[in-house]
């Protein structure tokens, strides 16, 4: 089957393989759906044109018309007053017809999909707490023993420095703030959750760089299960803001420096909140867990 994830900054896309619950083929390209939805409330012409680009490109090698294909959007098209159009477009076009799911909903899958993924790298996944900072939106899940608890909140790397060009940590700090009065229902944190996970290019890509992979040579399995320290995010913070915009994107992708800066001030906070001074890293994420429910489940 075919999985796709279109969040607000990135298209995800892999073809799964149900009875191994492996990828097959994986697709992915940065798109930056949300960019100047805060202005228009609409997704810009600039990112119709990626994001039909990318799945031009994604249709020469997937063929979504005639294998089974989920289909999922996030926080941008829930916000675009312009969704509908463009998802209609997008499933004359190439036959994918994407659901927009609400925060819960995402949540949800891509718990589903760090704990197929825990299990698979031998860790624990009866008790933990996930972040995952998306581009518009940021979900965070606390599971302790199957009974699991998530919410949603509007804020995300693309949304963060579209709407703030010059971010500095008290401003990061009065933004992540929203998740406090769900923080303080479950202290404390550091004693009833043994592991933070951290998911999202944010942390994975830190993960690469640590190890010094290049965006072009990103291997999942190398940062499955990958352990970062709060230190490790400021440390690639002080080397990114030096480097040089090209060398800088080597690592990070087209694009993508100032919102990878944001994107590590973020992490920072919600690490500082939530009392974990380091966390464990998973790639997989929304994309995988949609692909399991459909293998585990004929109704999505």
């Amino acid at each position: 089957m075919i999985a796709c994830d279109l969040g607000s900054n990135t298209l995800r896309i892999a073809r799964f393989d149900c009875q191994t619950h492996q990828r097959t083929a994986c697709f992915e390209r940065i798109v930056r759906t949300a960019k100047d939805l805060h202005v228009n409330h609409a997704i810009a012409q600039e990112s119709q044109e990626r994001l039909f680009e990318a799945l031009h490109e994604a249709s020469l090698h997937f063929d979504f018309r005639n294998e089974p294909c989920f289909a999922v959007t996030t926080q941008a098209m829930r916000m675009a007053s312009n969704a509908r159009e463009i998802l209609n477009r997008i499933e004359t076009t190439f036959g994918i017809c994407f659901e927009i799911i609400s925060g819960e909903k995402e949540a949800a899958l891509t718990s589903l999909a760090v704990e197929h993924a825990l299990k698979r790298e031998g860790f624990d996944a009866s008790h933990y707490v996930l972040f995952d900072l998306g581009g518009g939106s940021t979900e965070i899940t606390f599971c302790n023993t199957k009974i699991k608890e998530s919410r949603s909140f509007p804020f995300g790397i693309v949304t963060t420095t579209e709407r703030y060009p010059t971010i500095d940590e008290p401003q990061i700090e009065r933004i992540v703030s929203v998740i406090e009065p769900f923080v303080s229902q479950h202290q404390p944190v550091i004693s009833r959750y043994c592991r933070l996970i951290a998911t999202s290019g944010t942390p994975t890509t830190v993960a690469a760089f640590k190890q010094g992979l290049d965006y072009a040579r990103y291997d999942a399995n190398a940062i499955n299960g990958t352990s970062l320290h709060v230190d490790d995010f400021e440390e690639a913070f002080v080397r990114l803001s030096r480097m040089p915009i090209e060398e800088a994107t080597r690592f990070t992708g087209t694009n993508r420096r100032d919102s990878m800066i944001a994107g590590i001030l973020l992490v920072k906070t919600i690490m500082q909140k939530l009392g974990f001074s380091t966390c464990t890293v998973i790639d997989d994420s929304l994309r995988e867990g949609v692909a399991i429910a459909n293998c585990n489940t004929s109704t999505f």
